[in-house]
């Protein structure tokens, strides 16, 4: 796998999008949790990801990658030069990145569909949705109002940070 860019050196878009579409607590999940992602990615059920069905789950989540960048990523991300992403390879690259905190801003942009700074429960709807975690509208407002600090009915950067920070190692 490629070395992790440094935070002078920029990722590729493909690569950015593609740890950002991972959790930013997954240093700290279990063998088997980081399996229940990685299936998610995993569209056939095959044990490998292709380069196809990482585009799908970026698009899913909003985040359309040109063929070229999606190209770059596999072949950042494919140690083994196979073609596929297997579950070492993702686990390495969801376990490492530039910095907690810009996993922390990227994985909150996927949700902040309007990008004006809170996740609605619209949004968060949408998304979790486009992931096949079906849930109602209803469901994700009360998602929002455990962690919604303000009571405005969203969640800003600073109650995302808190709400994952409470998901980390023995919580």
């Amino acid at each position: 796998m490629a070395t992790p860019p440094t935070p002078t050196q920029a990722p590729t878009p493909a690569a950015a999008a593609a740890a950002a579409a991972a959790p930013p607590h997954l240093p700290h999940m279990t063998n088997e949790e980081l399996r229940k992602v990685f299936d998610q990615f995993d569209a056939n059920g095959d044990g490998k990801i292709s380069a196809s069905e990482l585009s799908q789950v970026l698009a899913a989540m909003g985040s359309a990658v040109p063929p070229e960048d999606l190209d770059r990523a596999m072949a950042e991300i494919d140690a083994d030069g196979d073609g596929f992403i297997s579950l070492p390879e993702f686990a390495g690259l969801c376990r490492s990145g530039p910095s907690p905190d810009a996993d922390l801003r990227d994985a909150f942009d996927l949700y902040d569909q309007d990008r004006n700074g809170l996740i609605s429960a619209a949004e968060l709807h949408l998304v979790l949705n486009r992931l096949s975690m079906n849930c109602s509208v209803e469901d994700c407002a009360r998602m929002i109002k455990s962690v919604d600090g303000d009571g405005d009915g969203n969640v800003n950067f600073e109650e995302f940070r808190k709400m994952m920070a409470s998901k980390g190692p023995g919580n």
